[in-house]
């Protein structure tokens, strides 16, 4: 036996230092046994004892081995090992295995004595495989943010690398547990998981928990648990194997994505200035910092852009995060923010960079204790300011404090802090825009409806418009009350379909058509015939993808205080509501006909009594509808409400800012009108009829009559204007018109002097000629009177004139 054989077979052995290791030879056979295999050898190399472990490694017994040489042990011997002359200390060979297959091997050999080597020897991989995991077990335990710690069954701490600093700053002594180093809570929470990986084998991989330490309870550290068990040779269990990982900057790194995201979804979704900047406030504070405010350029909060030279005193509180804890008591949301002197740093922002304070540079910053007193937090240590720039404007600042034992802010929190602001800028800088064009929309709005209240001889009305809220566009909702000539009243709600300036614009044009016609003095059903036909043309008119949202509905009524009749039609709108004077409510039944922008049918008018002192209520659909209930059940909400509300004794207005609370309670998707009219009646002995005959001589005697009528009325004054017009209005109906014919007189604010027959025919002022015979008799009527007209019904018509009444009773 050669030297080179016992070389080979010496090595292996010293190199394994596990409790079982086995090999394998070229048939994949694995050949186990419990330790190194060992030897003795002479220095010729011939065996002297054979261990129970090589016999576990080749097959071969010891008596089979003793007294012969090594080197017929070995297959295929190495030439540098062929010619030795001295025993090697190590190397790798081949060894016969008693069943003819080969066991690759490495050994080290030892002199023991003067004659005498020991030979170690193990198969090759497990030794590869040793001399590697040593090499990670001492990577791993030179790394200062990993620390290794191995358990036994009782979870006490068998071996660590942990020194003094890497945890709490106390050398962790062999026999300790985590108790001795964590709090409590966190000990008993690491040592369930432990526990629970001792008893299933299964594996814990980057558990991540927030533990504080037992010395130094304020001080947390975010760790990352891996572990796995450790077994012996036979598969029994002798303890845990646990990786405790530095995790904090994974967890920051987290903490700023979800902050990110936090931003992205709760920052933007109201067109609210200040519910904008406090959900902005919110997501910062405590995720960001303990506390955070956004100031915003006064002018911001009305939506207008702000000045180009941005600074402290140009600014005001918007937002504070938590709304009051935390905060000196001089900062109130609301508030000016006090002008700050000029500084680099203040200089920095104003250039649009984010700037981080540290107290003391703040305080050198600020250099007026009172300043510092109104602006620094108690406990605070860091500041962070970021501007709020968006499309060119910078609209206010970002303020986020820390106090206590929070970490100060860093530059890399700057950067993140840069991108939630610039995110917060376009979000605050959109609610701008809209906050300018809402209050540009609703301001033409209420500037084309009319007055808010009237006070008629016909009735007393109030109307009440509540734009829409979150974040809705102004529609076209309207009402509108219209002086008629004879003291009547017409009454108007209307509601244009879509948002927006456009829809604004239609309601304007309609509202001007509708007074134009009520002049005109048609009957509701006709007005709403003609608005149809204007509607028809506006959408012809409209580009084309704007011909769907042109259109209305729309109620008109007339109501007259003499008759005290009232007559309604509607394009496709809500009936009014109708209480009586006993507090009894109810929904006037009338037969709607199609909306505006729907041609070719008819509307009906449906004509009611009314009691004096009562109210007739129309309102738009803004007013009822709601997600939970449909316009039935709305209107039975809006009868009873009223039923409620209107009573003699309470003012009108009063009345209808209760109805829209009431019936408001939560922000309106569209737009809600409300219109209230109280009637009143003429009293009969201010009115007085006579019967024309068809004799010319009626004209003398319609003279006679309208002068006592004006001397009962104490109206001697107007007695010879009231002869000459009732003369010619007389005159005309015997001549031009038919039978029956009446003269009516009406006592108010104005004499209103009416003649009405059965002629459809329209009368025509004209200026006569110089030689003409006739033709003067409407003349002298506009000459004499305040105003004339002629209005037409069903088969009649009526002229009639006012004078106003100088001091009228």
């Amino acid at each position: 036996m050669n030297m080179e054989n016992v070389k080979n077979a010496c090595s292996a052995g010293a190199s394994q230092g596990s409790t079982g290791v086995s090999g394998s030879g070229p048939s994949g056979r694995l050949y186990a046994c419990d330790g190194p295999a060992a030897a003795v050898l002479d220095k010729r190399g011939a065996v002297l004892r054979w261990t129970k472990t090589a016999e576990d490694l080749t097959g071969f017994r010891a008596e089979a081995v003793c007294g012969r040489p090594a080197q017929e042990l070995v297959a295929d011997l190495p030439d540098d090992l062929r010619d030795a002359t001295e025993m090697p200390a190590s190397g790798r060979v081949r060894l016969w295995h008693q069943c003819g297959d080969t066991v690759d091997v490495t050994f080290r050999t030892t002199k023991v004595g003067s004659a005498e080597f020991l030979v170690l020897a193990a198969p090759t991989h497990h030794v590869t495989d040793h001399e590697q995991g040593a090499a990670l077990l001492r990577a791993l335990s030179a790394q200062d943010r990993i620390t290794i710690a191995v358990h036994d069954t009782d979870l006490s701490t068998v071996q660590t690398n942990a020194t003094a600093g890497l945890l709490d700053g106390r050398p962790v002594q062999p026999g300790a547990r985590l108790s001795d180093v964590l709090c409590t809570k966190d000990a008993e929470n690491l040592e369930a998981v432990l526990r629970q990986v001792l008893e299933t084998g299964a594996p814990v991989i980057r558990r991540n928990q927030q533990v504080s330490w037992r010395h130094d309870p304020a001080r947390q550290q975010a760790l990352s648990l891996s572990a796995f068990r450790l077994e012996d040779a036979r598969g029994h269990p002798t303890g845990v194997a646990a990786l405790y990982m530095d995790n904090a900057d994974q967890m920051r790194a987290r903490r700023n994505l979800d902050l990110a995201r936090e931003v992205a979804e709760q920052v933007g979704g109201s067109l609210d200035v200040v519910r904008t900047a406090q959900d902005l406030a919110d997501v910062l504070a405590p995720a960001f910092g303990d506390l955070a405010a956004v100031d915003l350029a006064h002018s911001v909060f009305g939506g207008e852009e702000p000045s180009k030279q941005l600074g402290g005193g140009a600014m005001g509180n918007a937002a504070l995060a938590p709304a009051t804890a935390g905060w000196p008591a001089g900062i109130k949301r609301g508030e000016p923010v006090p002008p700050l002197p000029d500084h680099p740093l203040l200089r920095s922002f104003r250039r649009g960079e984010t700037v981080v304070f540290g107290l003391d540079n703040f305080i050198a910053m600020v250099s007026d204790p009172q300043l510092v007193e109104y602006l620094v937090p108690k406990d605070a240590h860091s500041v962070m300011v970021a501007p709020l720039h968006a499309r060119g404007l910078t609209l206010g600042a970002i303020t986020a404090w820390r106090c206590g034992r929070s970490d100060p802010f860093t530059e890399d929190e700057a950067d993140l802090m840069r991108q939630i602001a610039s995110r917060g800028a376009l979000a605050i800088d959109n609610a701008r825009r809209y906050t300018r064009e809402h209050r540009a929309a609703v301001a033409l709005q209420q500037r084309l409806l009319p007055p808010a209240t009237t006070d008629t001889p016909a009735a007393e009305t109030t109307g009440v418009y509540l734009p829409a809220g979150d974040g809705a566009e102004i529609s076209g909702d309207w009402y509108d009350a219209i002086a008629l000539p004879s003291l009547r009243l017409a009454l108007v709600a209307g509601d244009v379909i879509g948002h927006g300036m456009l829809a604004t614009a239609t309601m304007g044009r309609l509202r001007a058509a509708i007074q134009t016609l009520a002049d005109l003095e048609l009957e509701p059903d006709e007005v709403l015939a003609r608005i149809a036909d204007l509607v028809q043309r506006l959408a012809a008119e409209a580009p084309p993808d704007h011909h769907d949202v042109i259109g209305a509905t729309c109620l008109y009524a007339v109501y007259d205080p003499v008759t005290q009749r009232c007559a309604i039609a509607s394009a496709g709108h809500l009936p009014p509501v109708l209480v009586r004077p006993d507090g009894t409510a109810e929904v006037v039944g009338i037969s709607p006909g199609p909306p505006l922008a729907i041609g070719g049918l008819p509307y009906e008018t449906t004509t009611i009594d009314l009691e004096p002192g009562s109210v007739l209520a129309l309102c738009t659909n803004g007013l009822i509808e709601r997600s939970d209930r449909d316009i039935d059940q709305g209107l039975r909400c809006l009868t009873e409400a009223l039923a409620a509300s209107c009573r003699p004794d309470r003012a009108l207005d009063e009345t209808g800012r209760a109805l829209l609370a009431n019936l408001t309670d939560q922000a309106p998707r569209d737009d809600a009108t409300l219109l209230l009219a109280r009637t009143r009646a003429i009293p009969a002995e201010d009115t007085a009829h006579w019967d024309i005959p068809a004799d010319p001589a009626a004209v003398c005697k319609a003279r006679a009559w309208a002068t006592r009528q004006l001397t009962t009325w104490g109206l001697e004054d107007l007695l010879f204007t009231t002869e000459l017009i009732v003369s010619e209005l007389v005159t005309n109906a015997i001549r031009y018109g038919r039978q029956p014919a009446e003269l009516r007189l009406i006592r108010h604010d104005v004499l209103v002097c009416e003649v009405t027959d059965s002629s459809g025919t329209q009368p025509r002022l004209r200026r006569a000629a110089t030689t003409d015979e006739g033709g003067r008799g409407l003349f002298l009527v506009a000459q004499l009177g305040q105003r004339w007209g002629c209005r037409h019904g069903q088969n009649r018509k009526t002229i009639w004139s006012e004078q106003l009444i100088e001091c009228p009773r």
